[in-house]
């Protein structure tokens, strides 16, 4: 047997698919675990980081398209940034019907000293991989993360099995 046939049999599955995605799911706790250390350096967590990495990126975007585009649920984006807004690091501005988020000096100095040296972390987390690996890898992600979206189903919950009880023994 091959040593991906043996792993297989030892962990019960034997579906590429379900090895896949058990991988992906111990890389990214490895990187998440990796970065929120990393990250504590300069006080923020990661949903923090997103929120300033994207703001930066995009100064003067609405909530919403901010919303959109972080890896938050919709109903955390206020909360996070309220917080930011009190430790300094962002403003949000009325122009018209919308707020508009922008850094603040230091907001900005945070950002210019945070999101490379942050990058360069991730970067060196993916280094065993090849530039041309790295696209490569980048495209099949991108493929599956569109299929997914494609593929939106509502989950269907499979009912729970009770235990048989010294209760229903009585009946």
């Amino acid at each position: 047997m091959d040593e991906q046939t043996t792993r297989m049999d030892q962990s019960g599955v034997r579906r590429t698919p379900v090895l896949a995605w058990m991988r992906l799911a111990r890389v990214f706790q490895k990187v998440h675990h990796a970065s929120t250390e990393q990250l504590s350096a300069w006080n923020l967590s990661l949903a923090q980081f997103d929120v300033l990495a994207q703001v930066g990126a995009a100064e003067g975007s609405t909530q919403q398209e901010l919303a959109e585009r972080l890896l938050v649920t919709k109903g955390n984006v206020s909360q996070l940034l309220t917080k930011m807004e009190r430790a300094g690091l962002i403003i949000r501005q009325r122009e018209g019907r919308v707020r508009r988020i922008y850094l603040t000096d230091g907001g900005r100095q945070l950002f210019d000293t945070a999101v490379p040296r942050h990058e360069d972390f991730i970067a060196g987390k993916f280094a065993r991989l090849s530039p041309e690996e790295q696209s490569q890898l980048l495209g099949l992600l991108r493929k599956l993360d569109r299929a997914l979206e494609d593929q939106h189903e509502p989950v269907r919950r499979v009912a729970k099995v009770r235990p048989p009880s010294d209760a229903d023994d009585d009946r």
